[in-house]
């Protein structure tokens, strides 16, 4: 039973130990701009194994030279309460959850209709629609792997709080902004807006910034379908809603 015991003790003190890092590392990020993020280096990785080469655009802008209209179009995109709440959006949760079940259901039915008699049908997988705010993507960008395990969420949600609470909602806009992937290799709003539009980020109209703003949940998707007629429509969509956008 001791050694039970001292296990258990000494998995709780490693558990604690990791999260005090995490704490100091976050704390460290309201003065110091982070150099690269778990996923760009995880992206390097495997750039450098799969194509052989270190394919890394990267320029950190500070948040005054931001484009207002990138700040607006993300918000309105991708989180659209994202000064009003406090790391996460239940409601946002709640309604992805709903349609993601709706779109499973959808899907198996497709599947069984379509499948000859006797045969088992090759559901193809509906799309999954995520209710993750700007903090829990940032949580998830800067510290934690791909892999989708209930540890590594309950992980996400310790880090979104930490950041939520040490950090302000402009400087997590800021890191947000200048490291998320906008294609292949393409990290942060500046390496993004050279790269479709050929100049600085702090130039960019309201449409471009939300033709940019759509592409975050499949950037290099888009990248490589730049007359996406889906693109175009729901740029268009984000353009307009962007007037009545509050920025931190």
């Amino acid at each position: 039973m001791k050694a039970v015991l001292r296990w258990v003790l000494l998995v709780l003190l490693a558990g604690l130990a990791v999260q005090l890092y995490f704490v100091t590392r976050i704390a460290l990020m309201a003065v110091v701009d982070p150099q690269s993020t778990a996923f760009q280096r995880s992206e390097a990785w495997r750039l450098a194994t799969e194509k052989g080469e270190l394919k890394w655009r990267q320029q950190w802008v500070p948040y005054a030279e931001l484009s207002v209209n990138l700040k607006r179009a993300v918000i309105a995109s991708e989180d659209a309460t994202f000064v009003e709440h406090e790391g996460v959006d239940l409601e946002a949760l709640e309604k992805a959850w709903e349609k993601n079940t709706r779109a499973e259901q959808a899907a198996g039915k497709l599947s069984s209709r379509a499948a000859p008699a006797g045969t088992r049908p090759a559901a193809r997988p509906p799309k999954i629609v995520g209710g993750s705010t700007i903090t829990q993507q940032l949580a998830k960008n800067l510290f934690l792997s791909g892999e989708r395990t209930l540890m590594r969420k309950g992980q996400e949600l310790v880090l979104t709080l930490l950041l939520e609470a040490l950090l302000s909602k402009q400087r997590i806009l800021e890191i947000y902004l200048n490291n998320v992937e906008w294609g292949e290799g393409v990290f942060g709003a500046e390496a993004a807006a050279q790269h479709y539009f050929r100049k600085p980020a702090a130039k960019l109209s309201a449409y471009e910034a939300a033709r940019l703003a759509v592409m975050l949940p499949r950037p290099r998707y888009f990248e490589t379908r730049p007359g996406s007629g889906y693109l175009a429509s729901r740029a268009s969509t984000i353009a307009a809603r962007m007037g009545g956008v509050e920025v931190p």
